[in-house]
């Protein structure tokens, strides 16, 4: 059997203002922005550059309900981690475009990580993985 999640939804205020997040600032590829009228919304996927993995889905909030948890989907935990092949390229880069990290960056058992924000205050881990890990692993 084989089985996999194809995207996680992350629950945004703006599409456009999240594909310009997504796009611009991280370097995502917009997989797909497509109307979808009858529901009267959009289905817009971005990807990691690179990624042939797991996709997000940017979904808009479309009740007030869904509204309270733009930006707090995990109730502030890290919600999303963005493993990079070069962690100090990612890192620079993104702070030149004005990523705004909360937690600096650190050597762990597991490889060298830090804690940015996306747009809307949800928290993700920049990693890079160490060669032994077993995510890693099977990556290669």
């Amino acid at each position: 059997m084989i089985q996999s999640i194809v995207h996680i939804a992350l629950v945004v205020r703006d599409y456009d203002e999240a594909i310009e997040f997504y796009t611009k600032k991280l370097n995502f590829t917009l997989v797909e922005d497509t109307y979808q009228p009858e529901q009267d919304k959009r289905w817009v996927v971005v990807s990691p550059p690179g990624s042939v993995g797991t996709t997000i889905l940017l979904a808009k909030a479309s009740k007030p309900e869904q509204e309270l948890f733009v930006g707090n989907q995990t109730g502030g935990r890290v919600f999303l981690f963005l493993n990079t092949d070069d962690f100090w390229r990612d890192y620079n880069e993104m702070m030149a475009k004005g990523i705004e990290f909360v937690r600096e960056p650190k050597e762990a058992p597991y490889g060298t990580v830090a804690v940015f924000k996306d747009l809307y205050g949800n928290l993700w881990d920049l990693l890079e993985l160490n060669e032994d890990h077993p995510i890693a692993k099977r990556m290669k």
